[in-house]
């Protein structure tokens, strides 16, 4: 409808005057009448939180943002173990593209094996071709949350919490560089300092040592 009275605008604009029946009629048989398709979304359905009883069964992962003092924008990749608690990663850079996760998510593979599923979300980075054939290449189940529901990503919102209470709103970050030096140091102290009430006050480190010690004696009974 619109598309035949824009170009009457136009031809009054070159000076032509024409009936805007006329004109509808000359529309119609040029074959210039195109329906507009909708855009197919994607609709995601989701799932009850997963309880793991391993290592790697399932990671989640999420982006936090917080600027420099410069006023310069950074995210941070933020990568969590669902059962020992560990933060695997704290990848942090002005600019995190999907190439740039996976890369991220394949170092942390090449130390400690492939997680069976990733929880996340539906950002442009996680839901890019690459991303999904990354996901297929490596046999891991990509599980989307359902869009505007940051519940089914508990793990990585309670994880970002801390971060953000703990690290990223107590520090005044100078340069990209410092960012990322007390990220990490703070990433270490999660990991090796702080106790958890939900792996019985002891360190995520502490916990993953000790289930991997004691699945080596049953496998030697």
């Amino acid at each position: 409808r619109y598309g035949y009275q824009r170009l009457e605008v136009l031809l009054r604009r070159e000076g032509e005057f024409v009936n805007h029946k006329r004109v509808f009629r000359i529309y119609q048989a040029a074959g210039l009448s195109v329906k507009r398709k909708k855009r197919k979304r994607l609709v995601r359905s989701g799932r009850p939180l997963v309880t793991t009883t391993a290592p790697n069964q399932q990671w989640a992962i999420d982006f936090v943002h917080d600027r420099l003092a410069s006023g310069r924008s950074i995210r941070v990749l933020t990568v969590v173990d669902t059962f020992t608690r560990e933060c695997l990663a704290l990848e942090v850079d002005s600019s995190l593209p999907s190439r740039r996760v996976t890369r991220a998510l394949d170092s942390i593979i090449f130390e400690r094996g492939r997680p069976e599923s990733i929880t996340l979300d539906n950002g442009t980075e996680l839901t890019s071709r690459h991303f999904l054939s990354w996901g297929i290449d490596r046999r891991i189940e990509l599980a989307h949350i359902q869009p505007g529901k940051p519940v089914q990503n508990a793990f990585a919102e309670s994880f970002n919490g801390r971060l953000r209470d703990e690290c990223l709103n107590t520090n005044w970050f100078l340069n990209l560089w410092e960012a990322r030096r007390k990220i990490s140091a703070w990433r270490n102290e999660y990991n090796q300092q702080r106790p958890h009430s939900s792996l019985n006050y002891r360190t995520p480190q502490e916990f993953a040592q000790t289930f991997a010690a004691n699945q080596n004696i049953m496998l030697k009974i």
